[in-house]
């Protein structure tokens, strides 16, 4: 882990704004300010459409915030860099292409030769359980395992923020728990700040150090909770649930909120 006083990544008094110029403006984050500390875990939680993935896009350079200051490592986001990795919902590989080459493709946009960047492949397929599979092409893969993939070419770059947009929303009870453990074992040996996206309640407490709570569109920060649990947390202890009900009762006005909201724009 860093030893560096600067965060690795920083909000200060983000707004983002729709179609701001437009006759029907739509607010999605309002006021966004905090930072996340070098090797720090941080989870966003919050209802749908609060404005959690619009906030990862925007640190991933992928949009433009509408107001507030945007920091890497003190330095002004402008646009995407390898030192920020972004992993989808979707694992997002190309169909073409095994897994390996998947792997690899960021560092062949570098220049890598190919020998260097194949042995830099396998040893990340290695660490992400993928041995043997690295001439399949993606859909001859479990979802659980193209996201591990997906990983793997997130990490062959080296960035020093990893940004997930809930990646193991899509995945059974069981698979989303294995890609949980291997999230925290990747985390801890690439030495990297992860900023997770998630709406359960679970996997947050699970995962992060400290989670950030949304209100309901348009999305601000209602509370940062820390998480003082020791590694690796057991859903069945007593803290484990105190934390878990103090949550829910953040949330539960914000959802209540986010479902009325989405009821009025569907009538």
């Amino acid at each position: 882990m860093s030893t560096s006083n600067t965060p690795a990544i920083e909000c200060r008094g983000v707004g983002k704004t729709w179609n701001a110029e437009s006759e029907k403006p739509f607010a999605a984050l309002q006021d966004i300010s905090f930072a996340v500390k070098p090797g720090e875990f941080v989870v966003l939680l919050g209802p749908s459409g609060c404005g959690k993935s619009t906030l990862l896009y925007l640190l991933a350079g992928l949009e433009q915030a509408t107001r507030g200051e945007l920091l890497s490592e003190g330095r002004s986001i402008e646009g995407t860099s390898p030192e920020r990795g972004m992993i989808f919902q979707e694992a997002a590989l190309f169909p073409w292409l095994n897994i390996r080459d998947n792997v690899a493709y960021g560092l062949a946009l570098r220049g890598m030769p190919k020998p260097q960047r194949e042995v830099r492949a396998m040893e990340l397929l290695a660490r992400v359980g993928l041995n043997g599979f690295e001439l399949k092409r993606p859909a001859e893969l479990s979802g659980g395992m193209r996201q591990r993939a997906a990983m793997a070419r997130a990490l062959a770059l080296k960035p020093k923020v990893l940004m997930m947009d809930e990646p193991f929303a899509a995945l059974d009870i069981q698979t989303r728990a294995k890609m949980q453990a291997y999230l925290l074992q990747l985390w801890r040996e690439s030495g990297a700040s992860m900023l997770l996206v998630t709406h359960s309640i679970e996997e947050a407490i699970g995962l992060a150090d400290r989670i950030v709570v949304f209100t309901a569109r348009p999305g601000r920060i209602k509370e940062i909770v820390p998480v003082d649990l020791p590694r690796p947390r057991n859903p069945r202890d007593a803290a484990f649930h105190a934390l878990h009900d103090r949550l829910a009762e953040l949330l539960a006005d914000e959802v209540d909120r986010a479902f009325a909201e989405q009821e009025a724009l569907a009538r």
